[in-house]
């Protein structure tokens, strides 16, 4: 055939959506730091406002064992909460799905935690567990990711519909081959994206019970104690280091989905 139209593989468009998705923010976090700097540099937004990119590097080179110690502190407490949520979350998750009468028992206390103000409880448990220990803020981080796996692991183990499950029981599958041939493909997907919701979830509630007490250390509360002495772009180049944490922990949580997700067997 003549005059044939050129093709582009599979594997080349996957590759340039690949980079279109990595290098689309990467443009617009540019252009956001040049507009910043421009309104701080030409416009004059005072540094009492809006610090300049350069000042917050600045303060980030000055400060970089800091920050990285109180980056370890926050992430540290963040990643217990998520395990300790998360797996909580997948067992009473399990038992909700199972018997209805758990299910009715765990809703309303599963919708009051999703509704509970951080800045409420934080300063209740971190009084309860004493000034110098974490648990408290590790308390907060593991509340904030529950909700989300849960709620996605009760979905994901309501998947397999009746015919499904019949059609295994007629050829003789035990409980356990059901779990692992059926439910455990359709629900693995929704617990992962609990925990790639409940990872950034985990983070930001670490980060703000150090606002209200606890021992020394942590992000928030190196964010709290800079903006209250006037430092204001030590204290942004904080607020980075959480930005980059928090981004972190997503890139890692979507990378373990995603990872997961494809070596699953299909469940249809």
């Amino acid at each position: 055939m003549s005059g044939a139209a050129s093709t582009t593989s599979p594997r080349t468009t996957r590759a340039l959506t690949v980079g279109g998705r990595v290098l689309a923010p990467v443009v617009v976090g540019l252009v956001g730091l040049a507009v910043w700097q421009l309104l701080v540099g030409v416009v004059g937004v005072s540094a009492y406002l809006l610090p300049s990119p350069s000042e917050i590097v600045e303060e980030f080179r000055a400060n970089t064992d800091a920050i990285f110690e109180a980056a370890r502190t926050t992430g540290g407490n963040a990643l217990i909460g998520l395990v300790t949520g998360g797996l909580l979350g997948i067992v009473l998750a399990g038992l909700a799905a199972a018997t209805r009468v758990v299910d009715s028992m765990l809703a309303p206390v599963v919708a009051a935690l999703a509704v509970v103000p951080i800045v409420a409880l934080a300063p209740v448990l971190n009084t309860m567990f004493g000034a110098d220990a974490e648990t408290g803020r590790r308390t907060i981080a593991a509340v904030a990711a529950f909700v989300p796996v849960f709620l996605n692991t009760l979905r994901g183990l309501r998947q397999t519909t009746p015919l499904q499950r019949e059609l295994l029981a007629t050829h003789a599958a035990s409980a356990w081959q059901t779990f692992r041939v059926l439910t455990l493909p359709a629900g693995a997907p929704y617990v992962l994206t609990g925990f790639r919701v409940a990872g950034s979830l985990a983070v930001i509630s670490a980060l703000v019970a150090e606002y209200f007490g606890g021992p020394r250390g942590g992000l928030g509360a190196y964010i709290s104690t800079s903006a209250a002495t006037s430092a204001y772009a030590r204290a942004w180049a904080y607020v980075g280091a959480a930005i980059v944490l928090g981004l972190a922990v997503y890139v890692v949580t979507a990378g373990l989905e995603w990872l997961v997700s494809r070596r699953l067997p299909a469940t249809t």
